[in-house]
């Protein structure tokens, strides 16, 4: 019941301010990408249309612990997650058919960019010895990063957590080509791997 109360209230902060990301994005990404790609038309310019960002949850965990993470992830998403579940069984994985198989999240507009905000300009930085991400994108101009654990986001505790908890997140972009994606995720600040290195 809190947490629909706090992402209730954070939705209608959302709608009162501008994100920063996004004005960053109109006044200074938009034109160094027409510059470097020669778009005539300013709708032409790649943009950032979703965030989704995946847990997996084992199928032998407690319902408690389950919830715990669903509030865990709504809490850093600002949004509630959708719990995915199993379509079929598979005895090897102990697992049957309707039994909760993951969360997901899908952020867009506002949330978007906050999230985006957050993980690189605090998450990231806060992970020991960081020295970049992948810059391999999806060949459709899409970017996936894995997150071992959950834990570098500021608004989780490390002293409660019992298990160590990882999550896909990924960038969804209207860019046709990986140059185009990776142009536009790098000047949104995405911290890539420099390929020497």
């Amino acid at each position: 019941m809190l947490l629909g109360v706090a992402v209730a209230s954070i939705s209608e902060e959302r709608k009162m301010r501008k994100s920063v990301l996004k004005e960053y994005y109109m006044n200074v990404v938009v034109p160094e990408l027409t510059q470097l790609y020669n778009y005539k038309n300013r709708h032409l310019v790649p943009y950032l249309e979703k965030v989704v960002v995946n847990s997996a949850i084992g199928s032998d965990w407690e319902k408690n612990f389950i919830a715990e993470i669903e509030r865990n992830i709504g809490t850093i998403c600002c949004q509630k997650p959708i719990i995915v579940r199993a379509k079929k069984s598979i005895s090897n994985f102990k697992l049957r058919k309707g039994m909760p198989n993951g969360l997901k999240v899908t952020l867009r507009g506002q949330g978007m960019y906050d999230f985006f905000y957050k993980l690189v300009s605090i998450a990231l930085p806060a992970v020991r010895d960081f020295r970049g991400v992948s810059n391999k994108l999806d060949g459709q101009g899409n970017y996936t990063l894995g997150i071992v654990d959950y834990t570098i986001f500021p608004e989780i505790s490390v002293d409660k957590e019992r298990k160590v908890i990882g999550m896909d997140v990924t960038f969804v972009t209207s860019a046709k080509t990986d140059h185009e994606g990776r142009d536009l995720l790098r000047l949104l600040g995405v911290p890539f791997r420099k390929k020497n290195a």
